[in-house]
Parts: structure tokens; sequence; C-alpha cells
């Protein structure tokens, strides 16, 4: 069977339901069930509706239930739902609703689009007018996508994403062309779980679910209208100029306030091997992340470390305790160690801890990036002016630390690890050098993930990592400056 199926336009109820007979024998039949992406073309660009209300409810009755992914257009939502969407709110509930019609997840396009529904944005609310900038679609699932504790960027929560608008009229074929990217992606994530080569074993591939796939499709179309040109008479079509998305500029990140155009700026650094860090430190005030960051746990390793020359981050990742006082009072001694000798130290989670004691950063995963914000934790990291650090393994996770502008952003495995239990696949080379390019080069990117010696290090350098964090390379190193050097 294949590994993902894209479904277009069904014009007729008879169409409609011999499609859903054939996605029934399919799903009872195959042992592989494969992902069903469904694009409901139901309203034509100029407004004109282009199915009947028997096809909308035989599609419904019949095709929606083996649908994983259903990609409306805002129109062909309101057109299912019989409503107006008019306020980001309308499309959350419109979204909630149409997962009540037997769809597994939706992604409603075009949140620029609650801009398009009045005559004058004069009328616009202020808020919808706020994101004129940008195109934003919703995206809602019925189930977790990951068996780990919540993130950011979980479906089952909702997610706004959001990409720069490009205001083109060379946008024939997007919808069709984000579903068929949507299902490829799907089905790339399918084959690399399949694969049986390390090579092929690429962990932010293998983790691909519908949202990862939304994300990547979303970067495919905007390239693809961001490249458009007119070709004949009227709107042209989606340029299909670049293969797997590999542009910065439109890789989307999530919305964490979609009536904002405003997003979370964390203090800035440089990269040890960008052009600008190599300038006089007296010409600016933006600190230069370290070319590598050690990573231990007691204030011996700390002492030791802050003695050692190379070394000016150092990241503290206590898991030996749960006590809060005693966490935070090794935290308050390795910053005041790490202040005297001018050292930054960057806690690991313990993002109160590190905030209290003055520390210059804190470094959390996705899971605590989720707790942080919900408990106010990112306001008061930037009214601190605390530096933060985000690990990614995903390109969803991607999408959720970009939209942060975080001091930098980590990727990890990117080698087989056994320094702690990891939901994730190593990550390889490969993956590296898209993540890189993937992220603006403004924010330093550093790898984790097995990295024991000068070898690796030089490799995950040349692939596009800026800083190397490493663990067991500091911890049973013979030498401890040698193994720095």
């Amino acid at each position: 069977p294949p590994r993902a199926i894209k479904i277009g336009m069904l014009g007729t109820s008879e169409l409609a339901e011999a499609v859903g007979s054939f996605l029934q024998q399919l799903s009872s039949s195959s042992t592989r069930k494969p992902w069903v992406v469904f694009d409901p073309v139901m309203i034509s660009t100029s407004g004109h509706t282009l199915i009947d209300d028997e096809t909308k409810s035989t599609m419904i009755a019949k095709v929606f239930p083996y649908a994983d992914v259903l990609t409306p257009n805002k129109y062909e939502a309101e057109a299912l739902l019989g409503r107006k969407l008019e306020t980001p709110e309308d499309v959350e509930q419109g979204a909630k609703d149409i997962l009540a019609m037997g769809v597994k997840s939706v992604l409603i396009k075009g949140g620029h689009s609650l801009m398009e529904q009045n005559n004058s944005a004069s009328q616009t609310s202020k808020d919808v007018n706020a994101t004129e900038g940008f195109a934003q679609d919703f995206f809602l699932s019925s189930s977790p996508s990951h068996d780990g504790e919540p993130r950011l960027c979980d479906g089952h929560r909702g997610v706004w994403i959001r990409t720069d608008r490009y205001d083109s009229e060379h946008t024939h074929g997007t919808g069709c062309t984000l579903s068929s990217s949507i299902a490829s992606a799907l089905a790339l994530g399918h084959q690399r779980c399949e694969a049986t080569e390390d090579w092929h074993r690429e962990g932010a591939t293998r983790a691909i679910d519908p949202f990862d796939a939304c994300c990547l499709a979303k970067a495919y179309v905007t390239a693809g209208i961001g490249f458009g040109q007119g070709l004949g008479q009227g709107p042209g079509p989606v340029a299909h100029k670049q293969g797997f998305p590999s542009t910065y500029q439109h890789f989307p990140h999530i919305a964490l306030e979609p009536k904002k155009a405003e997003v979370p700026t964390f203090r800035p650094m440089k990269a040890y091997s960008s052009r600008e860090s190599k300038e006089s430190s007296s010409t600016t005030s933006i600190p230069v992340l370290g070319r590598l960051m050690p990573i231990v746990d007691t204030v011996e390793w700390v002492e030791q470390l802050i003695q050692t020359p190379g070394v000016t981050d150092i990241q503290l990742r206590i898991k030996d305790e749960t006590d809060a006082a005693k966490i935070l009072e090794r935290v308050r001694l390795c910053q005041e160690k790490c202040q005297a000798a001018n050292i930054r130290l960057w806690i690991n989670d313990y993002w109160e801890a590190g905030v209290q004691a003055g520390c210059f950063g804190v470094h959390v995963g996705q899971e605590d990036l989720l707790k942080c914000y919900e408990n106010g934790g990112l306001d008061t990291l930037q009214n601190s002016n605390v530096a933060l650090g985000i690990s990614t393994h995903s390109y969803g996770e991607l999408a959720a630390a970009l939209a942060m502008k975080p001091s930098y952003i980590s990727l990890g495995p990117i080698f087989e690890t056994k320094s702690k239990k990891v939901n994730f696949d190593p990550q390889g080379l490969g993956i590296l050098t898209k993540f890189r390019q993937l992220i603006p080069p403004e924010i330093p990117f550093v790898v984790i993930g097995s990295i024991s010696d000068a070898n690796a290090a030089k490799k995950a350098k040349r692939a596009g990592a800026d800083c190397v964090a490493i663990i067991g390379a500091i911890t049973k190193a013979d030498d401890v400056k040698t193994a720095v050097d």
C-alpha cells in the first residue's frame, strides 16, 4: 500500500462515496495504514461554490473518518460549519467543531484572510489588523502527537503557525501544493521509520508527525509564493524551485498570541564563528557564545572548569536533586564562582533558580519551555535580561523555538547518546545541516549528543554547528585542559 494518500476535489456525491469505500477497504485490509491528507476543494478563488450539499454530506460521512489531516481554507471551513469565522477565537472553535465531524486533525488555512472579510481594514478589529503582515494557519489534532510530557508544539493544544506574508498574486495552486507537501512529508517520515540503515535513521525525519508535516509544507509553499512569477495570463503558479525546505526566511514559527505582531525576544548572542564576533569586543555589547559548552552537575566540576583556558560558558544540569532549596543553593554557589571568574553560567531547566541566583542564562527543553510559558516564566526571564537557550529534536519543536527568538537553539542528539534517556533517534550530520539552514544566521546553533572527541566536534562544526555541548568528553577525560584544547 502507499505510504500517504492526498485527496483533492470530490465534485460529486458518487465520487465521494467511491473514495470513502476505497479508504474503508484499505484501512481494513492493510497492515500498514497510509497517511491520508484531504484538501476539501469546495470554494473557488473567486468565491463560487464548487460542490452541492449532498456531496458535502457524503464527503463528511464517508471520507472524513479516514482523514488524518484536513486542510480547508477559511472559506471552506465556513462552508463546512455553516457560519462565519471572523476572529482567531472563531477559527479555534471552528477547528474543534470540524474535529467533531470525524477527522483526526485539521489545518485551517489563511488566518490573514480575516482581514479580507470586510471592504475596509478600518472595519476589522485592531487585534486582527495587527497581524496584517503575516500568513497564519491554525492546526488542531484530536490526540497528543507523542508519548512524553506536553509541549508548545503539540497539536492537541491547538497551534497557530505563522510566516511572513507575501503580497503576490502568483499564488495559483497554493492549496494543492500545501496538501501534497504535507502528504509527502508524512510519507518521508513513514519511510525513515522503516529504515534499517543508520544513515537513513534521521531523528527529526523519523519523528515527522502531522504538525511537523504542516510546518515543512508551509515552508515549502511560502518559498514557492516568494519565488512565484507570472506565466501566461492571470495569476502565476506557486514556484517549485526548492526541494526539501532549506531557507530560514520561509520556515514558520508558532504564534503564541495570534492577535499580536510582536514576538518574545531574548538576550541576543553571537556565534563564536561569526564574522561579527571577530570584531573587537569593545565595539559591541552583544556577547559571543563560546565554541564549546561543558555540561556538568556539581560545584566541583564548575570549580575545575572556570580555571580551564578556553571555557567561557558552562551549563549546570542538576539531575541528582529535587529539593528546590538545595537546587537554589547549588545554583547560587556555582554562580558566585562563575561570576568571580567572568564565566557565563547557564542553568538547565530550573529557570526560577537561575533568575534568583542572577545567572547569565537558562536552557530549557521543550516540555519545560511550555511549563515556563504557562507560569509566566518567559516574561520573568526577559525582564531579568536572562539569556535563553532552547532544545529541539523535531521540525515542530524548531517552529516552537523560533517563536521565542532565543539566545541560541540546540539540536540533539547528533550521535547516539547514553548520557540521558531520549525519545528521539540520533539526528546525524545531515539533519544538523538542514536545521542550520532553517535557523536565522544571527541565532547561534548548538549541538549535543555523544560528541566525544575532537574529530566528532570538527565534523559537527563543518556540518553547521556554531557551538558544541559536551558531557562525557569532559567528565571522562584524563586531562580536562587537553580535552578542551
